[in-house]
C-alpha cells in the first residue's frame, strides 16, 4: 500500500479540523436550546466547570461563564463572527490589492510609481498600529472591523499581483491577443490577470489566519466586536481575570483560536508548495533549453 506523505497527512488533518469547526459553528448555535446571549440565574449557573451539569440537569461541555451562559455554544457563535471577519477581511484586501497591483503594472509610469509608493508607505507602518488608529476613529463593530481589515491588508497582495502581471504581460500570447485586435483592457482582465492571480490566492489564504488574529486582538482590546455579541477576542478578555479560579473561560476560546489559525495557515502553506511545484517543471525546461 502506498505511503501517504507526511505533508499530505498534515494538510488533510488541517482540512478536517477546519471543516469540523465550520460545521460546529453552523449547527451548534442553531440546534442548542440555550440562548448564548441571554443571562439567566447567574448565582445558580455561573462558572460551572466543564463536563458538568447545572442544578436543572443541563450538561455543559465546556462549562459556563461568569453570567451562567454555556461556553461551548457561545464559542461556536463566536466562531461564526471570527471566521466571517477573517475570510471577509482577507477577500476585501485581496480584491483591493489585485485591482491596485494589476492597474499599476499595466498602466506603468506615474500610476505605477504612485501606487507602489503609497503601498510601501503603508507597509512601513505596522498593521496593528493602523488597525488601532482606524478602530479608534470609528464606532467599534462588525462592519468597522471588516472594512478596517480590508483597508489595511491589501498592500502585500498588490505587490505580488504587480510582479506577476509584469511577468505575464511579456509572454507571446499577450502580443498575439493585441495583434488580433483585442482591446487593451480585455487583454488585462481576460488573459493577463487570470494567469497572474495564483500567488495572490495563496497570499489571501495565508492572510485569513492573520486577519482572525488581528480581529481577536482588536476585540480583546475593546475596539472590535462589542459584547454581548461574542467573538473569540472578547471572550478571552472576559475570562482573563478568572484565569486562576475558572481558567476554562479564557482557555477554551484561546485554544479554538489557535487551532483555527494553525489549520488555515497549514492549508495556505500547502497551496503555496503546490503552486511552487507546478512552476518547477517549467523552470527546469527553461534551464535545459538554455
Amino acid at each position: 500500500m502506498r505511503r501517504i506523505p507526511a505533508a499530505d497527512r498534515v494538510t488533510t488533518g488541517a482540512v478536517v479540523m477546519l471543516l469540523l469547526i465550520l460545521g460546529a459553528a453552523t449547527l451548534v448555535p442553531m440546534l442548542s436550546r440555550q440562548d448564548p446571549l441571554a443571562i439567566g440565574d447567574v448565582l445558580a449557573l455561573r462558572l460551572i466547570p466543564p463536563f458538568s451539569r447545572d442544578a436543572g440537569g443541563t450538561w455543559h461541555l465546556l462549562g459556563t461563564d461568569r453570567f451562567g451562559r454555556d461556553l461551548f455554544v457561545r464559542m461556536m457563535l463566536a466562531a461564526r463572527v471570527s471566521l466571517a471577519l477573517g475570510v471577509g477581511g482577507s477577500l476585501i484586501a485581496a480584491a483591493i490589492g489585485t485591482i491596485a497591483g494589476a492597474l499599476a503594472a499595466w498602466r506603468g509610469g506615474i500610476t505605477d510609481r504612485l501606487t507602489m509608493a503609497f503601498a510601501d508607505a503603508l507597509l512601513a507602518i505596522p498593521r496593528l498600529v493602523l488597525l488601532l488608529v482606524c478602530a479608534a476613529l470609528w464606532q467599534p463593530g462588525l462592519l468597522t472591523v471588516l472594512i478596517v481589515l480590508g483597508a489595511t491588508g491589501w498592500m502585500g497582495v498588490a505587490r505580488i499581483v504587480r510582479g506577476e502581471v509584469l511577468g505575464v504581460r511579456a509572454r507571446p500570447f499577450v502580443e498575439a491577443a493585441q495583434a488580433l485586435g483585442v482591446s487593451h483592457w480585455q487583454v488585462l482582465w481576460r488573459h493577463v490577470l487570470p494567469n497572474a492571480v495564483g500567488p495572490a490566492i495563496v497570499a489571501t489564504t495565508l492572510g485569513v489566519g492573520n486577519a482572525i488574529l488581528l480581529e481577536s486582538g482588536l476585540s480583546f482590546l475593546g475596539l472590535g466586536i462589542q459584547p454581548p455579541r461574542p467573538s473569540w477576542g472578547n471572550m478571552i478578555a472576559g475570562g482573563r481575570d478568572l484565569i486562576v479560579s475558572a481558567p476554562w473561560v479564557a482557555l477554551a476560546p484561546g485554544v479554538a483560536l489557535i487551532v483555527t489559525v494553525l489549520a488555515v495557515t497549514l492549508i495556505g502553506d500547502r497551496l503555496r508548495d503546490s503552486l511552487a511545484g507546478q512552476h518547477a517543471p517549467f523552470a527546469r525546461q527553461l534551464g535545459e533549453r538554455s
